[in-house]
Order: structure tokens, then sequence, then C-alpha cells
């Protein structure tokens, strides 16, 4: 009883935090332009709660799973003094893109503030030079820093390991500095065959990384054996591996039979799965590096270059569901999101997701399709070139024809998270 409260706690927290920020961006920006609100609320459906302030009304609705900023000439065109649509344009796209603005800003703000209290880099100076490599074998060394890799910069490893594989084993140039010296050094990657079974694993509470199963790759060896999110595992082909993610990663990879014997603990029942394992190939150049001091200028570097990657990755996402890269069935709507939300564990985990899901929520709602406010944006350039509002009623149509498809889409992504959690 104790735990439920707790999960329903935090979704409902962090929902209604999500979504009261994102209306304030509308109301404060309103009223900085001068624009009557009728209302503020947060929720839909029957008032459960509110407040008549001397101009809007405050109010609490039933259901948390949105909220609104009534303005005067909104919906309806007014000639009263304060309405909405006897503002300039430049006012009204302010007041429109100011939700998705302040969620944007306040994920990026949030995530670059969790990682600079929580996060640890590795640098692109290298540590270990390793036998059996291509780095070796075309003459780097330790303390090398690699700057740039086929004229790419390079900030974190991550830039490293993705360049090399971009390139498929084909021979690439780094550009290095060694003793304040730039060097440009050719290399062919070595090739590695990679065993996966398609798991993540989480950390607890002090960031420590455990052998516990954060998430599965859909479609993956793991998720089709029926692995899930939660399992804990102790045995690797009979070896122990408990809280031991690194031992895991490697005897996975180093198994010589066609399956893995996986041993998990899930609610302290002991099972057992046999996985076969997904092959590919993988590419190094056979060094490690070194973890960039702990000083202030080095922790401001790599969280700001890792918040602007993080943003990039959410743009990224969007675009790719757009492209046909992304299933829709891979969507999480508000069920999927609080299934989510209650599995968090620690602080830390929770505003990291707090980020991720203001950020994704910020340039969701930006996109230009109605009802949503990128599209009141685009009306409102339209509005711009003609010298001229839309008609009304042209307005409201594809208004309600863009409302029936979200929803639409809202009930089909319920469904599949439903599905996904039963």
């Amino acid at each position: 009883m104790i735990s439920f409260l707790i999960n329903a706690f935090k979704i409902i927290f962090l929902l209604g935090f999500l979504i009261f920020i994102h209306e304030l961006g509308h109301f404060l920006v309103a009223k900085f332009c001068k624009v009557k609100v009728n209302e503020f609320a947060i929720g839909f459906g029957p008032t459960i709660w509110k407040k008549q302030g001397k101009e809007t009304k405050y109010a609490i609705r039933l259901i948390p799973l949105g909220g609104f900023v009534n303005m005067l000439g909104e919906e309806e065109r007014s000639n009263e003094e304060g309405s909405f649509n006897k503002s300039s344009i430049s006012k009204r796209i302010a007041i429109v893109i100011a939700g998705g603005l302040v969620n944007i800003i306040f994920g990026l703000i949030t995530y670059f503030i969790l990682m600079l209290s929580s996060a640890s880099y590795y640098s692109t100076t290298i540590d270990n030079v390793y036998d059996g490599y291509a780095a070796l074998e075309s003459g780097i060394c330790s303390n090398d820093e690699i700057l740039e890799i086929n004229g790419e910069k390079v900030r974190f490893v991550s830039d490293i390991n993705d360049n090399i594989l971009k390139y498929n084993g084909e021979e690439v140039t780094l550009k290095i500095k060694r003793d304040n010296e730039i060097k440009y050094i050719n290399l062919k990657p070595t090739k590695e065959i990679t065993k996966s079974i398609g798991i993540y694993l989480g950390a607890n509470e002090e960031n420590e990384l455990t052998s516990e199963i954060k998430s599965l790759l859909s479609g993956s060896p793991a998720e089709l054996a029926g692995l899930e999110e939660g399992d804990i595992i102790l045995k690797i082909n009979d070896e122990e591996v408990y809280n031991n993610p690194n031992t895991v990663v490697e005897l996975i990879n180093n198994t010589i039979t066609d399956k893995v014997l996986v041993e998990i603990d899930r609610n302290n029942e002991i099972l057992e799965f046999n996985i076969t394992p997904t092959i590919t190939d993988n590419y190094k150049i056979g060094v490690s590096f070194k973890v960039a001091e702990n000083n202030f200028r080095n922790k401001i570097y790599y969280c700001f270059w890792d918040t602007i990657d993080f943003s990039i990755s959410i743009v990224e996402n969007v675009k790719e569901l757009f492209t046909g890269k992304v299933s829709t069935n891979q969507l999480m709507g508000p069920v999927g999101i609080s299934e989510t939300i209650s599995k968090t564990q620690g602080v830390i985990e929770f505003v990291y997701l707090l980020a991720i899901i203001s950020l994704s929520l910020g340039v969701t709602n930006l996109l230009p399709f109605p009802p949503l406010d990128g599209w009141k944006i685009v009306t409102l350039i339209i509005e711009a070139i003609r010298r001229k509002p839309l008609d009304e009623k042209t307005e409201a149509s594809i208004q309600l024809v863009g409302f029936a498809m979200l929803i639409a889409l809202s009930l089909y992504v319920t469904y599949n998270d439903i599905l996904r959690i039963f």
C-alpha cells in the first residue's frame, strides 16, 4: 500500500509539475503582453478546486492529463481590450511558444545540473594502448589526445566510438595532440565479433552499476526469451555475476556455444533462460581513456556538451518517428510514462526522467500539427503573410480533424502501453 502511494505521488507530481510549468509559461507571457486570461487550469473535466482572482479563475480539474490557459479572444475572436486576437502577431507567437519553450529550457537546465552534480567523464586522452589492435600498430601512444576523426571534432569517448563504427571498418584519419604537437595518423580499426542479448543494466542510488536489468532492446533476444525490466542477473553460464555488470557483458560476449544460460532473480524467484545472442561486427582501435580531471572547467565543458548531445538525441528521436525509422508501436503514452515513473529508483533517476519528459514534451508540443502549439504558430505565420487571419470555420475544422487524429493516436498508444505492462 505504501509503495502504491509513493508511486502514485511520483506520477502525479512529475506529470502535474511539467503541465504546470508549461501552462505557467503561456500565462506569464500573456500577462506580460497585457492579454486577459479568463482561466488557468491544470487538468481537464470537472473542477475539484477553484479560486477567482482579480481577473483570472485558477482551477484544478479531475483528469490530470493536461491543462490550459483560456485567454479572451483565443477561441472566439473578440473586439474587447486585452483580447488575444487583437494583440500583435509577434506577441501572440511569444504567448503560444512560451509553454513548450519553458519545458525545453527546464529540461536542459535540469539535465545540466544533474550531470554537473553526479556525472564523471572520460577525456579523449589515451591511457593505455593494447596489444593486437590497430592503435599500437599505427604508432599511437599513451597520453596522445584524440582531437578529430576524419575531420570531425570529438569531445567524448562516445564520439570516438561512434565515428569508428560509422565508417564500418574503413581506414580513418586521427588528428591527435602529442606533447603540444599536432599529428595525423591513419589507421584501419580492428574487427571484433560482438555477442549481445539486448539488455541495459541499471544503477543503484549511489549511481553505481548493478546487474539489474533496467531496460531491454525492443525485439531483442532477451525480450523474446522472456526477460523483464527489474530482473537481477545472478549467473551467466553458471558463473556468478551478481552486481558485476562488466562480467555480465564479458561472459555473454565470450560464449562459445549457440546459447547463453542466464539465471535471474525475479521478485525472489530464481529463473533460468537459454538465450541465443545476436552476433554483430564491431570495430575498435584498442585503447582506453583517462578519466577527465574533476575540476570546475572540465565539469562545465563536459556537462555543457553532454546537454547539447542530450537535446539533439531527443530531437532526433522525434524526427525518426516521422521518417519511419521508429514505429508508432514504440511510442509511449500516459500509461506507459506512468509505469516508467513508478519504476524509478532514487532521486537521481527520477530527476533524470523528469528532464527527459520535460524536453520531449516541449519539442513535441511545438510540432506543426493541429491542435498543438506548433500548429498555432504556423497559422499565425500564415496570418502575417496573408495580412489577415484564417477563416474561423476553416481553422476550427482543421483543429477538429487534428484533434480527432491525436485522440486516435493516443488511444492506440495507450492500448500498446497496456499490452506491454500486462
